[in-house]
């Protein structure tokens, strides 16, 4: 079944959690995300695939290489992005958006508006990076 959503339409507080709006809000806004992403990508495998290495200068060829390999990460990134926006979209299907990985308290709808792959809520995203912290200290 199809939710409607109204022309602008944003999650609030104040109505219930992960109610069918939001998981379709949610949904379009990885949906988009993930297209604007590809869409990227594939900018970046026709820019990589035009650009052939036939600078005469050394230093011009050295830059080359560096764009070259500054994109390749940043293709990598955005698959691994790619990845996550998919994890997500498999727990909207599932029930599971948006409730904390580790306590199954709702994460927030601030913090899914600004990071909607985000599987923990702010509390044990902190332990989580303090535990991180304390590790490399050591």
């Amino acid at each position: 079944m199809a939710v409607k959503l109204p022309r602008n339409y944003r999650p609030t507080e104040k109505e219930p959690f992960m109610n069918e709006r939001q998981k379709e809000y949610f949904r379009r806004k990885l949906l988009a995300w993930r297209e604007e992403l590809l869409t990227e990508t594939s900018e970046t495998l026709q820019h990589l695939q035009e650009g052939g290495l036939r600078e005469p200068d050394i230093a011009d060829r050295a830059s080359l290489e560096t764009d070259r390999s500054l994109e390749l990460r940043t293709r990598d990134r955005a698959r691994k992005l790619i990845a996550k926006i998919d994890d997500a979209l498999k727990r909207i299907e599932d029930g599971s958006y948006g409730y904390c990985e580790e306590t199954d308290e709702p994460i927030g709808i601030k913090r899914l508006e600004a990071r909607p792959i985000a599987t923990l809520s702010i509390e044990a995203q902190e332990r989580h990076e303090r535990l991180e912290r304390t590790r490399r200290d050591d």
